[in-house]
């Protein structure tokens, strides 16, 4: 079987379901979104096993416990994306549970709080950068962002698992965390944007 179809040659595609409808659809950018999030956290999973190894090399036990469990939660992370993902490409989307989906919220929540209690409190915006961890966890936490406004703009036309919303809001508000944990961390000292809006 031949990878490519040739069906989508004219700029249409198909939902779970069989319907057509044009790839620029806001459903197909909702869920394409929600793909390009899990594609930045693969690179993010990337980034913390690559330095791991560096770790491992340099026999820095706490390092290596520390990045293995962010790894581990964040393939969680991306088995719920693919939930999400595949209830958004249904051409007939109901407004049913997914409590998988509702559960990792309280995870979020968790990791959240627990991470918050181990770095300094914030009182400016921080400019994205620092270690390439933290850094990607700054692209990610915009895709999410983006990714958000996409299925809030669809919710306007179609029914969405209501489940959906507070595990996209977490998800961006733990991914700007972690940014920040991993910088303080990995000894990367944060950079400060001082003229906040008053």
């Amino acid at each position: 079987m031949k990878l490519y179809t040739k069906t989508g040659d004219e700029g249409m595609t198909s939902l779970c379901g069989g319907k057509r409808v044009s790839k620029d659809d806001i459903r197909v950018e909702s869920y394409g979104t929600i793909d390009e999030l899990n594609a930045h956290i693969g690179l993010l999973k990337s980034y913390l096993q690559s330095s791991l190894m560096s770790n491992i090399r340099s026999g820095e036990q706490n390092q290596q416990e520390l990045k293995s469990s962010i790894v581990s939660f964040l393939e969680d992370v991306q088995k719920e994306l693919f939930v999400i993902g595949g209830e958004l490409a249904k051409d007939n989307s109901t407004l049913s549970k997914l409590p998988s989906v509702a559960s990792l919220v309280i995870r979020l929540e968790g990791k959240i709080d627990e991470m918050m209690m181990s770095i300094p409190a914030q009182h400016e915006f921080i400019y994205p950068g620092g270690s390439l961890m933290s850094a990607q966890c700054h692209v990610c936490r915009t895709v999410c962002r983006r990714a958000e406004r996409r299925i809030i703009t669809l919710s306007k036309i179609a029914q969405i698992a209501g489940d959906i919303f507070p595990f996209m809001n977490r998800l961006s508000d733990y991914l700007f965390v972690l940014s920040r944990y991993l910088n303080i961390k990995t000894d990367n000292s944060e950079k400060t944007w001082e003229n906040a809006c008053r």
